[in-house]
């Protein structure tokens, strides 16, 4: 038996606390919630286990619902003790709740809440009720997440336009706690921004509040620099965040290498909280392509798989699907491949079994559009975003079918996954690629076209990029767009992280890291040398000055910590550290020649897995805590074992 924990209806947890994040957004005084369906909870849940018991025992069930407890034919409230004698027994549990989901927390030495017990919600069939890690005591309320917190004073402030502007050393996302005379407090006005800049703009600054008269405290929000015009006062940045503990370190001789690592590390746990978020101060939202993308830089950082589970179930919502998960076809047709990401991660079967019912449905949903080439059409009111870029997205879009393709490939892998039959869904995505390669493949330019219905026949980086990514492209085709897309500076670059990650994905793929570690320390290097303490959603190296932090039209629309900013973790431990995952076990090929020394743990699976490699320039030793792992250096191939060290010069 496990130890008791709360218990709700699996799913539940993760649509109150989604929606509470993505209604979390503030601008310049007012709310925003986001623009797409918000999910319910359910408020009726009940629980149910029977029990042989061989002798006498007592249980009590709290919760924050309504409800009893029903034990055999007889009820009992919540909070009392309920004594069960020797034998077959059936315990129902019938809680309802109409602010939060209901959830319960059974304490017993028999009869207690671990990983035994079903929830259903009066219409369909029993499920496995839903827990976590971070909801284990009694006196907890699960529709309430008590951050960890850590207080930080400012490293620097200034006089400056009748006020002090307090600088804190890097980005939070924290509670600023003012301290000055009670009649100063009353109407005192703080001033938030990623920017200096910013916070000394009164008028366009994201976050201005009035702090609590009692508590002297402001909301939640991303902060870097803090301007109270006036008189100064104490002010302390309560910075508020989930402990998700980091279980990679990176080490090596390159002083500028380690610190993109550092600054990526840090920008992604900001972004890391109850689920993955786009960036801390705009959105502050749960974006499918963000949280992709985040999927594998967690696999590479803190390897958690709860994150995961929790931002997919956010995301997807309930059945019936009526919209595309944030508006977005491309972002259904990424939560699906997330899915399959986060499983081959993991191992996660039994979230997989939970899941896939969902993936099932969302596959139908997105077939209602097909046309009848099997061409995914864009609906009225569909968002089709695949970049921000210069994209010919007249008619069926190529790189959403190249996307399409590797969902039936995913499906067909998940379904093979669970003991089921994806024949049908790998022959889908070779009459798909049939059919892409029949009308967006074009010989002369050797490029697939964004579309073949508006006659530009348009060549972008992007489509091509998925083309390669995703299996659609065959190996003459892939030679040609090496050459003459991602090698043709006549074709428009990417501009921002989200793409590049999907990019020098591809030509790490293909063999050019020297192309990548350029780009890794020139791009994201450029961002340092502007004095990034976080890395941004988008750069421009041709924009300087106060320009560089608007976006959307507005003067500091960008955000500064993005998480889709973070990929060099992924690019670094994959491609140049040279950890993957296979499923017999795992390989390390690691590509020694892009450092002089190197020092780094990265985590293998959920749990407690590692390997270490030590480079000092001219021995290597390897330790690792798992079985099934082969280190690859030179074409030859060495097994690795469990706490043994191997050590070669």
């Amino acid at each position: 038996m496990g130890e008791s924990g709360w218990i709700w209806y699996p799913g539940d947890l993760e649509l109150y606390y989604g929606m509470q994040q993505n209604f979390s957004r503030v601008e310049r005084g007012y709310g925003w919630p986001a623009f797409w369906k918000s999910e319910g909870f359910r408020n009726r849940v009940a629980f149910r286990r029977g029990y042989a018991l061989d002798h006498e025992t007592e249980f009590r069930v709290y919760s924050k619902a309504v409800g009893f407890v029903l034990v055999g034919d007889r009820k009992y409230p919540f909070g009392q003790t309920i004594s069960c004698p020797a034998g077959e027994v059936s315990i129902a549990i019938h809680a309802g709740r109409i602010e939060a989901f209901p959830s319960v927390y059974i304490e017993g030495d028999v009869v207690r809440s671990d990983a035994g017990w079903m929830a259903e919600d009066y219409a369909q069939p029993p499920v496995p009720a839903g827990r976590s890690r971070y909801f284990t005591r009694p006196e907890q309320d699960p529709a309430r997440w008590d951050y960890s917190e850590r207080s930080c004073l400012p490293v620097n402030t200034e006089r400056v336009n009748g006020g002090t502007l307090y600088e804190f050393e890097t980005e939070l996302t924290a509670v600023l706690e003012v301290r000055c005379e009670e009649a100063r407090l009353s109407g005192l006005t703080v001033y938030c921004g990623e920017s200096r800049e910013e916070a000394l703009d009164l008028e366009h600054c994201y976050y201005s509040w009035r702090p609590d008269p009692e508590t002297g405290r402001t909301p939640r929000c991303a902060v870097r620099f803090a301007f109270i015009p006036g008189e100064a006062v104490s002010l302390t940045a309560v910075h508020q965040y989930v402990d998700i503990p980091v279980r990679a370190r990176f080490a090596c001789g390159d002083p500028l290498l380690q610190q993109i690592w550092a600054v990526a590390e840090h920008t992604f746990r900001l972004c890391s909280g109850i689920f993955f978020i786009d960036g801390v101060k705009r959105d502050k939202w749960i974006w499918s392509g963000d949280a992709y993308q985040s999927l594998f830089v967690n696999r590479y950082l803190m390897a958690d798989p709860d994150i995961d589970q929790r931002t997919l179930l956010a995301l997807r919502g309930n059945d019936p699907m009526t919209g595309h998960i944030n508006t977005i076809i491309d972002y259904s047709l990424l939560w699906i491949l997330g899915v399959r990401e986060h499983v081959e991660a993991y191992g996660d079967r039994r979230f997989l079994t939970q899941i896939y019912p969902k993936v099932q449905s969302l596959m139908s949903f997105c077939e209602e559009q097909l046309d009848e080439r099997g061409f995914l059409i864009a609906r009225p009111g569909d968002w089709t975003f695949i970049d921000w870029a210069d994209l010919d997205k007249e008619g069926p879009f190529g790189a959403e079918q190249m996307l399409l393709a590797a969902c039936w490939e995913a499906l067909a892998w998940m379904s093979e996954a669970l003991a089921l039959d994806g024949t049908a869904f790998r022959r889908r995505k070779e009459e798909l690629v049939s059919q892409i390669n029949a009308c967006f493949w074009d010989e002369e330019q050797g490029a697939y076209v964004d579309s073949f219905i508006s006659g530009r026949r348009h060549v972008s980086r992007q489509t091509n990029i998925f083309a390669l990514r995703f299996g659609v492209a065959d190996e003459a085709q892939r030679k040609k767009i090496m050459e003459r897309v991602l090698e043709n500076e006549d074709i428009s670059p990417i501009t921002t992280p989200y793409f590049e990650f999907f990019e020098l994905d591809v030509l790490a793929e293909a063999g050019q890291l020297d192309q990548v570690m350029e780009k890794i320390r020139s791009y994201w290097g450029g961002m340092l040398d502007r004095g990034a303490v976080t890395f941004w959603e988008e750069f421009d190296p041709d924009v300087t000055g106060p320009e560089q932090y608007g976006m959307y039209g507005d003067k500091f629309g960008k955000s500064l910590c993005h998480a889709w900013a973070a990929s060099p973790i992924y690019l670094l431990g994959k491609y140049f550290i040279g950890l993957r995952q296979t499923d017999s076990g795992f390989v390390l090929s690691p590509r020694l020649e892009y450092f002089s020394e190197l020092d780094c743990t990265l985590p293998i699976g959920g749990g407690d897995g590692f390997i270490r490699i030590n480079w000092d320039g001219k021995t290597r030793n390897v330790a690792t805590n798992r079985s099934g792992g082969v280190l690859r250096i030179n074409g030859q191939e060495y097994p690795l074992f469990p706490n043994r060290q191997w050590i070669s010069c």
